[in-house]
């Protein structure tokens, strides 16, 4: 089957073996002082290694491979201790992984191993958190000196609640609406739960210092992605963009730019990824351009 999968560049990588603790699941080893992924059937291609590669050697593709065995991750996970199993179903629920995650507590039941209270699945406070786990929304550098930029996480669930709470209290919003990281196009991953179904927005770097109440005009329950049609590499945006609305379920996309000239190129970005992706006439296409000093111009 074809799912997204963890690729390791060997000539990036060091050896240094700072994602091991980082993968519960067991799939990466360190063998000729390279990081090997030796079981496919224990890579869920979440990614939870991916910010703790301090060479940047670990990303995720889609391709062939054996299906994710939750279950057969989890007789590994066992013999690793109560809190490796806690940090592994938090890791599932992290990432909105429902079915995984039912099957693992269904593994944990059939075998009597450990009865886990719903509370101990919440995240740790920053107090409590070990030292080298880091806080998912925190963007302090880890122990292990990997970058957490490209870790995919799903907001929806904390926003949520979020929105329940101002709600109760009855007071104008002052919350984030950023419902997904990472947000920049050369981070992002090809699939992510944030994606299905939903609203893309692509705004230009610079129209985010641009725009005023950016959240409340643009990013409710939209997903983010952000980038530099002059300064990036507009082809690899093109490739990249068109893989996602290949794998994806995308309702529209907005995009929004700056007026001045060298940001135009963007809709064209996105016009041909979607025409290499052969849904030019399936997802439409809204397009904004902001004014140097913040209003909408068309």
């Amino acid at each position: 089957m074809k799912r997204t999968i963890i690729k390791i560049d060997e000539e990036k990588c060091t050896g240094c073996g700072q994602c091991i603790p980082n993968c519960p699941e067991g799939a990466l080893q360190i063998i000729d002082g390279k990081a090997k992924l030796v079981n496919e059937l224990h890579c869920d291609g979440l990614g939870a290694c991916i910010g703790y590669c301090p060479e940047g050697a670990i990303t995720t593709e889609v391709r062939e491979a054996k299906e994710y065995d939750e279950k057969e991750v989890m007789e590994n996970i066992v013999k690793q201790g109560k809190e490796t199993i806690i940090e592994h179903l938090r890791h599932l629920k992290r990432h909105n992984e429902t079915t995984l995650l039912q099957q693992a507590h269904e593994f944990l039941k059939e075998r009597d191993i450990i009865e886990l209270p719903k509370e101990s699945l919440n995240e740790r406070s920053e107090n409590k958190r070990p030292c080298n786990q880091e806080t998912p929304e925190k963007h302090t550098k880890s122990k292990f000196g990997g970058c957490p930029s490209a870790r995919a996480i799903d907001r929806t669930l904390k926003q949520a609640q979020d929105e329940k709470v101002e709600h109760e209290l009855a007071r104008e919003s002052k919350l984030s609406k950023l419902r997904n990281w990472p947000i920049q196009i050369n981070l992002v991953p090809l699939q992510a739960s944030y994606y299905e179904g939903g609203e893309l927005i692509v705004i230009a770097d610079c129209a985010l210092a641009a725009i005023p109440r950016l959240h409340d005009l643009y990013l409710d329950k939209k997903t983010l992605l952000i980038g530099c049609p002059k300064l990036d590499n507009a082809q690899f945006y093109i490739e990249k963009l068109s893989r996602i609305c290949e794998l994806n379920e995308i309702k529209s996309i907005n995009v929004v730019m700056m007026e001045v000239p060298c940001c135009s190129g963007l809709k064209y970005i996105i016009e041909q990824s979607l025409k290499n992706a052969k849904k030019e006439n399936k997802i439409p296409i809204k397009c904004e351009i902001i004014s140097i000093d913040g209003k909408i111009r068309e």
